[in-house]
């Protein structure tokens, strides 16, 4: 599979969020990932189920749906209804990730696991057969514009010859402090799906520009 770029609209322009994915559309990104936040198990908030049913209506984007709450499976077959078409949760917000996994299967939506730079990637690498991806944070989940955290590479490269090994086709995604600088280096250790948000939307040279020029990287 040829690697893919997740455009990450906690970056974008919401007074004008239709216009904003519109241009990631047309510049050819493959995905949107959308970053929900409740405040609990991340210290910010974001949006919620209707901007992300507002969205769909706007476009066919495959929507990747980074869910950064608490009991996530409480909410997984909203998610669904408003057009997620992946949805993960993270393995340290809730107390057993293999329900949260059932809940998104039964759904009917892709399923992923995320894990914060501390987390190893051991713990999960049991399910790695029932997950269609494996998201690495970058960065501490929260907050855009941050520094990647350069020993996750090496939690990356470890997935990546395990995935491989057993011969399965979860997919690893990583989001947070990809740009120009860190995607070469991301992509030779293994990443399928690169999360750029504050790249993307806030480049100088434009949302066209900046993702070409991902894609020249990977």
């Amino acid at each position: 599979m040829s690697k893919m770029i997740s455009a990450s609209i906690l970056s974008a322009d919401f007074s004008c969020l239709g216009e904003e994915i519109k241009k990631a559309e047309t510049a050819g990104v493959d995905w949107l990932h959308i970053d929900v936040m409740d405040g609990v198990f991340v210290p910010n908030i974001s949006i919620g189920l209707p901007v992300i049913d507002s969205m769909r209506k706007v476009t066919k984007l495959f929507f990747d749906v980074h869910l950064m709450i608490v009991e996530p499976e409480r909410y997984i077959s909203y998610f669904r209804q408003a057009g997620a078409n992946l949805i993960t949760v993270h393995f340290e917000s809730t107390k057993d990730v293999k329900v949260a996994i059932a809940e998104v299967k039964k759904s009917g939506a892709k399923v992923g696991v995320s894990l914060k730079p501390e987390t190893p990637f051991e713990e999960i690498e049991p399910l790695l057969q029932e997950l269609d991806l494996v998201l690495f944070m970058g960065v501490e989940p929260g907050f855009g514009g941050q520094r990647f955290n350069p020993n996750v590479i090496t939690k990356i490269k470890t997935a990546r010859a395990v995935i491989d090994k057993r011969g399965l086709k979860t997919l690893i995604e990583v989001d947070g402090g990809v740009n120009e600088e860190t995607i070469p280096n991301l992509s030779k250790a293994g990443v399928d799906v690169f999360v750029a948000g504050s790249y993307i939307f806030s480049n100088p040279k434009g949302v066209a520009y900046a993702i070409s020029k991902l894609r020249d990287l990977i």
